[in-house]
Parts: structure tokens; C-alpha cells; sequence
């Protein structure tokens, strides 16, 4: 049985004001000659298909073409929403998409029912997870102790009624301990999102959705594809790819990553003006990429941002790193503050405004105030 694993589609999304909508229609329309050069048996998509719980009319066109696509060459579709997506939108249609052959999560009622699929090693089940926060799962399980989102997972995963005989299929959309994040996706203060890995122990594969870079967590087999697309230049050094998972008899899962060729790549570019703009050093690449460059000259370069979208339309971001900005920290300030969580941040404020660290008891506090604000967004 084999499954294209995908996820973070994020149709819609802006990246520094310029809109991924072209990009994403190109890579999908690629995922789909893909998908059929491999004979796939499935594709699973876990989670944030849309960048906003309500998306653009136009974002909602492209992902209804490339579902509709996957329908008319008889591949099953398996979705679930994520943390961006709204999950009643998620769920319009669901049971009658299902008889196309599209299945999509439901928003979360404590049952998490398997779509069940046959090949020449017998029976493969497919259970969707939608994004679940602890309030969710609280809600349908109120006799039980959920103060955590590990809580919040491990309690729906143990209401599903998982058959160890068969081979088990798990879509979900959260945080597993130990992955490595990206600039381009949301951080909850102090690790509140982080599920164990031991969580899904009883998912003979896990296709998860919530992080961008492709990676697997705890053991090869509970996995996080990435994105498609690059949408945070601290992605610019990877590879993009969809995953590729082959279950053959129980316990033998073959993993494999097939990369993925963008319209526009995302690169950095790093010199003076004078050399970012010499003929020879652009003249062999692809200058309608999206680029952040970092110009060393000393001084700045009067409107240097329309100077060099002259030669680069689709510069994203402009930066300087000089003596100037080295000594004020601004360049690798931003980066900083991008990467800290709230507590961080707010912990930072508070020394600044009283010139001492918060106790402890305070730290707790304003912990469970976000942790609260958290759950409720």
C-alpha cells in the first residue's frame, strides 16, 4: 500500500506581502504528475491546507482543482485540518466527498473512525486526527485529567479502536518532542504543543503535518514531510519533497522522499551592491527567484530595495550587516526575537521594566495566562 504523504499546503499564503498563490498551483500540478507516475494508493494530507481558518475564494479554487484531480484518477484522499485551518470549513462535504473517494476529518467529537483499505498483505486502516488543543478533548472527556496537549493526543489516540492485527495508519497534525521548527511556524510559549512520540506507538506509520522541514521523530516511521514550498528564508538551504511511504506486510514500511522542483526558488544572497548587481554574478541564476540580500557595504545605498528589484523583481527582504548594524545588533536581533517564545519575550520586558528577573512564582503565572490564551485562539 503505498501512501504520497504531504502536508502545510498553506494555499494562500503571503510571504513578506508577495502571494504564494502561483507557486502553489505550479507545485501541486507537479505533485500530481507525480502522483501518478507512482500508482500511489493514497495520499494523505496532515493538515494547514489552507494559510487561514478562512481562506481567500481564490486559495479555495486551487485546492478544490487539485482534489477534484485526485477524484477523477480514483486516488483516496486522506485530510485532516491543522492549527491554520478552520475545521468545520475542513469538514463541509465530508460525507459527500467521501463517496469520491476524499475523506476528511470531522471537527473532533471523541470518535476518530478508520477508513479501511486491502491490498496483497491484507487490510490497511486510515485514521484522521484533526488538530485537537487540550480544551477540545476536555470537552467530550470531561471525567478524565487533560492539561496538556500530550494529554489531549494520548487521550483521543486511546478512544480509537485500534486493531494491532492490521496495519494502522495515523494522519494528525501536531508538535512531537524533539522535531526541529522553522521561522515560518507558530511557537507556543514553553513547549505547551509537545506530544511523546510513544504516543503513537501503536500507528505502524504516522504522516504528520505541522512542522516544515522534513524530518522523522523518535523512530523512522512517525514522520513530518514538510512543506511543498519554502515560505521562511531560514528553509532556503533545504530541499523540498514530498514523502513516500509503502507498507508491505506488518512492520515492514519503506520510506523514500522524492524532491520537488519550484517555479521560483528561495535563496539568500550575500555581498556589496556592486557585486550583487556585476552581470557576471546574477547572469547564471535565476533572478526571478525570491531572495533576501544582505549588502556589506558600509553605508546604505539610497533606495537600494527598487535599485535591485530592477535586476531582482521578486526580492523579498533587504538587509545590511556593516560595522553600523553589527554594533546596534538589528541583523541578528529580528532573527532573535522570531525565534523566542512569549514567556521569553515577556520575561525580557519584565526585567526591562524592573530591572530584575520574575520569581519563579510569577514565571508559573504568566506560563498558565498564555497557556490559557493559547487554548483559547
Amino acid at each position: 500500500m503505498k501512501f504520497i504523504h504531504l502536508s502545510d499546503l498553506h494555499i494562500g499564503k503571503r510571504v513578506n506581502e508577495f502571494s504564494m498563490l502561483e507557486d502553489q498551483k505550479y507545485i501541486l500540478a507537479q505533485i500530481l504528475e507525480l502522483v501518478e507516475r507512482e500508482r500511489a494508493d493514497g495520499v494523505i494530507l496532515a493538515g494547514d491546507l489552507y494559510d487561514k481558518p478562512v481562506p481567500p475564494a481564490e486559495a479555495v479554487r486551487v485546492l478544490d482543482v487539485f482534489l477534484t484531480r485526485l477524484a477523477e484518477m480514483g486516488v483516496p484522499v486522506f485530510a485532516v485540518s491543522g492549527n491554520h485551518d478552520s475545521a468545520e470549513r475542513v469538514a463541509f462535504g465530508a460525507q459527500l466527498f467521501s463517496s469520491r473517494g476524499v475523506y476528511l476529518s470531522p471537527v473532533y467529537d471523541g470518535k476518530v473512525e478508520s477508513i479501511s483499505l486491502t491490498d496483497c498483505f491484507g487490510e490497511v486502516r486510515v485514521y484522521l486526527l484533526p488538530f485537537v488543543k487540550p480544551a477540545a478533548v476536555r470537552h467530550v472527556f470531561e471525567s478524565e485529567e487533560i492539561d496538556s496537549y500530550e494529554d489531549a493526543v494520548r487521550t483521543a489516540v486511546e478512544h480509537m479502536e485500534i486493531d494491532p492485527s492490521v496495519r494502522n495508519v495515523l494522519a494528525a497534525h501536531q508538535f512531537v518532542t524533539g522535531a526541529a521548527r522553522c521561522e515560518s511556524e507558530e511557537i507556543l510559549v514553553g513547549g505547551l504543543d509537545n506530544v511523546d512520540a510513544a504516543v503513537f506507538d501503536g500507528f505502524d506509520y504516522v504522516a504528520l503535518g505541522h512542522l516544515h522541514s522534513p524530518q522523522h521523530v523518535g523512530r523512522e516511521t512517525v514522520r513530518y514531510c514538510g512543506t511543498p514550498l519554502k515560505y521562511s528564508f531560514s528553509e532556503a538551504e533545504q530541499e523540498k519533497s514530498v514523502t513516500v511511504a509503502e507498507l508491505k506486510k506488518k512492520g515492514d514500511v519503506e520510506i523514500r522522499r522524492i524532491p520537488l522542483k519550484p517555479l521560483r526558488d528561495m535563496r539568500r544572497i550575500r555581498g556589496t551592491y556592486m557585486e550583487v548587481t556585476d552581470r557576471a554574478f546574477y547572469q547564471d541564476t535565476n533572478t526571478e527567484d525570491y531572495v533576501q540580500i544582505t549588502l556589506t557595504d558600509e553605508e546604505d545605498v539610497p533606495d537600494g530595495l527598487q535599485k535591485l528589484r530592477v535586476i531582482y523583481p521578486n526580492l523579498m527582504r533587504l538587509e545590511y550587516d556593516n560595522r553600523r548594524t553589527r554594533e546596534s545588533g538589528n541583523v541578528s536581533g529580528a532573527c532573535e526575537v522570531e525565534q523566542k517564545s512569549e514567556l521569553e519575550l515577556f520575561g525580557e520586558f519584565y526585567e526591562l521594566q524592573n530591572n530584575q528577573a520574575m520569581s519563579e512564582k510569577q514565571e508559573a503565572f504568566v506560563r498558565e495566562l498564555i497557556r490559557k490564551v493559547q487554548e483559547r485562539g
